[in-house]
């Protein structure tokens, strides 16, 4: 089968395809033929090592040293079941399914866990939609109803609110109820209140921490603004929360919530997913609830140049490489 292969850490560049052996389902495994998968911030960050402030060391001693463990990445994928191991009884071949797995998604074929992070593809949801999915829901509702405890009617302000991951919060927060505030370049509004954002603000001439209002939880995708920023912005009992890991966050954190116990917060974490979390975000494609929008298609041989798309464009969406051409129209934003 053919896979990209990432033998060293470094540019877009270092990736190239090979022809590698097709893997074997074993006891409890499905084998999947991967026809989308999403280039995730996870994904760019893992092939050039870029591992933000203290967790550079912890991030080589736990994905390589000097090159990637596993040169076969790709986390996000969308697909047909083609094979089942022994014992599987919730898949079968020609099942269509979609979920994450820790390395190997950027493959013509991949070995997944029947009890893994993975579930049954909705009608109606294409394979780059699948596939575009579970990194960006799953840090939504991480963030902002697990982390956040984001409520109904609340307002939440979201910086980089028409990427990957900021397209999906956006939608998150509506299913929740919170009145939402997107934050993207101008040339974004029209894509991001399509989205459900009641608010808008064009970054580019506009300084949010200027602007006298005052939101309940501020979720910083875009690494854009810090705690100490914003926290004029934030409401007596408001959250600070980014993807962005420091030490200073860090800091931060711990302070609040040793002694701001009831006061503005800041805070991070990881999403993590599983069985139980991706049939939950199943569900809410199936209910319209999410939908992500792609922006972006690369053939599989074009994947470096799906990353320095991803690294470098400011286009909306999400960037997906598919291994296998679409077999049905994208269905709209719901």
């Amino acid at each position: 089968m053919k896979a990209a292969h990432t033998p060293l850490y470094g540019p877009p560049s270092v990736l190239d395809t090979r022809i590698v052996p097709t893997p074997t389902p074993g006891p409890g495994q499905v084998l999947v033929e991967v026809h989308a998968s999403f280039v995730s911030a996870g994904d760019l960050r893992l092939r050039a090592a870029d591992f933000p402030g203290i967790s550079a060391l912890f991030g080589r001693l736990m994905f390589g040293l000097r090159r990637p463990r596993n040169p076969i990445q790709g986390s996000m994928f969308s697909g047909r079941v083609v094979a089942v191991g022994s014992g599987v009884r919730r898949y079968a071949k020609g099942d269509e399914v979609f979920g994450s797995v820790d390395h190997g998604a950027y493959a013509e074929f991949l070995v997944v866990e029947e009890a893994g992070a993975v579930a049954p593809l909705p009608a109606g949801v294409s394979h780059a939609q699948a596939a575009a999915t579970p990194y960006g829901a799953w840090t939504a509702l991480n963030f902002l109803r697990d982390l956040g405890e984001l409520e109904a009617g609340e307002k939440v302000l979201i910086l980089g609110a028409s990427g990957g991951v900021g397209q999906l919060a956006v939608q998150v927060a509506r299913h929740l109820g919170a009145e939402v505030t997107a934050v993207a370049s101008a040339r974004h509004h029209d894509f991001v209140r399509g989205l459900g954002a009641q608010h808008v603000i064009d970054y580019a001439r506009e300084d949010f921490t200027q602007s006298g209002e005052s939101y309940d939880l501020i979720f910083d995708i875009a690494g854009a603004s810090s705690f100490r920023k914003a926290k004029g912005s934030l409401t007596d009992r408001g959250r600070y929360l980014s993807l962005y890991v420091s030490g200073a966050l860090l800091a931060q954190m711990l302070w609040t919530r040793v002694f701001a116990r009831q006061g503005k917060r800041a805070m991070c974490g990881v999403a993590m997913g599983d069985a139980a979390s991706t049939a939950e975000l199943a569900a809410l494609l199936e209910a319209g609830a999410i939908r992500p929008v792609i922006g972006q298609r690369f053939a599989f041989e074009a994947i470096a140049d799906a990353h320095v798309h991803a690294e470098t464009s400011r286009s909306a969406g999400a960037t997906v490489v598919e291994m296998v051409p679409p077999e049905r129209p994208l269905a709209a934003v719901g």
